[in-house]
């Protein structure tokens, strides 16, 4: 099961008899300062959960996610990962935890139902990613999931190699150049296939090229249009490096790439919900949207905060403080909006992003939304 379709399983829990434990950290280190501040939250967090002020959560669940914590903190558990989400509820049988190559806001929530919006927003912060690294006798292909590396293809050529010698032998030199390209070019026809078999047997959209520039430029020229399309950037690499270096090479890179790309999509929901078209812009009009099912990305200010009333019988979101829901008339309980906007996109199938800064969408409200379908 894939990272967007444990978020969904996750987002239809409904309240349970105990309540889960939600915990979030970075596990993305530059020295033992930043380690230890980590130590110290989950501490204090843990003690006041035991302490017992608000939902009382069970002390399996507590105690699991020390140990885990610990495990993390010293490394014995997922050392790869840059965060972890821990997820625990005793009377649900749940105790999970699930990677992350983008670090976490360190966070600890105990609540009726999963704390899910981090989880929900990495798909977009860290979208897969086919990372290729190309030269004229190998090429690696290594798909770059929200969670980490996953397994390298590696492919080689059989080119000979190179000699050089003067007289008659120079006109057979000529024919071996001749030889050594038609071999290069069928290595990069190979490679091409392979990647073409990922690309559409993973369901991958983007490719981030590694190499030298001139190899990855000739390379480039041998792929189909479609493909050549899902190239989202370079970054350098040689064949004596591992591909572990090259990958974090290109995990580096994305980010950049993912922060023009949002802001991008915020602009055109800003713009089309203007228009009336498949957007929405502004609280009130984004609930009614989400309480439709109709949101297909849903962006939030970072910091953005709302509270708001959630319908216990209809489920349906509402800014303010009615106590009857204006929909069906059931009673409405007070919710954190953002959170549980990111919830009800979920599990409706769609998306969450947090956009750090956007003046146009901090003039909207702070909220957007794009739409499977007009309003």
């Amino acid at each position: 099961m894939d990272l967007s379709e444990r978020v969904a399983e996750l987002s239809k829990i409904g309240p349970a008899p105990t309540p889960v434990v939600t915990v979030y950290l970075n596990t993305r280190w530059a020295d033992e300062h930043q380690r230890g501040r980590v130590r110290i939250f989950l501490k204090n967090e843990l003690a006041e959960a035991r302490r017992g002020h608000g939902p009382r959560a069970a002390e399996s669940d507590l105690d699991w996610i020390e140990a885990q914590g610990e495990a993390l903190l010293s490394q014995t558990a997922m050392p790869e990962a840059s965060g972890v989400a821990l997820f625990a509820c005793e009377a649900l049988g749940l105790r999970e935890m699930l990677p992350s190559r983008v670090p976490f806001e360190n966070t600890f929530a105990v609540a009726e139902t999963p704390m899910l919006r981090p989880l929900a927003e990495l798909g977009e912060k860290a979208p897969t990613t086919l990372v290729v690294f190309i030269d004229t006798e190998s090429a690696r292909l290594v798909p770059l999931t929200p969670t980490g590396a996953g397994e390298e293809l590696a492919l080689q050529a059989e080119v000979p190699g190179h000699h050089s010698r003067g007289g008659w032998a120079q006109m057979a030199q000529s024919r071996y150049r001749r030889h050594i390209q038609e071999h290069r070019a069928r290595h990069f026809e190979a490679v091409v296939e392979s990647l073409i078999g990922l690309m559409e047997g993973q369901g991958l959209r983007r490719i981030v090229l590694a190499g030298d520039p001139r190899n990855v430029a000739v390379f480039r020229k041998e792929l189909p249009p479609r493909i050549a399309a899902s190239i989202i950037g370079t970054v350098a690499g040689a064949r004596h490096e591992a591909a572990g270096l090259i990958v974090a090479r290109a995990a580096e890179y994305l980010p950049h790439v993912e922060e023009q790309r949002e802001a991008a999509g915020v602009d055109l929901a800003l713009t089309a919900a203007a228009k009336e078209g498949k957007a929405a812009a502004g609280l009130d009009a984004t609930l009614g949207a989400i309480n439709r099912g109709a949101v297909h990305r849903l962006y939030l200010l970072k910091g953005w905060s709302a509270t708001g009333r959630r319908c216990s019988r209809c489920g349906a979101l509402q800014g303010g403080f009615s106590w009857a829901c204006p929909a069906c008339g059931g009673e409405a309980a007070t919710v954190e909006l953002a959170e549980a906007m990111a919830e009800r996109v979920v599990a409706a199938g769609g998306s969450v992003e947090t956009i750090e800064v956007h003046q146009p969408l901090a003039a909207a409200g702070g909220v957007a939304a794009e739409l499977r379908y007009p309003r």
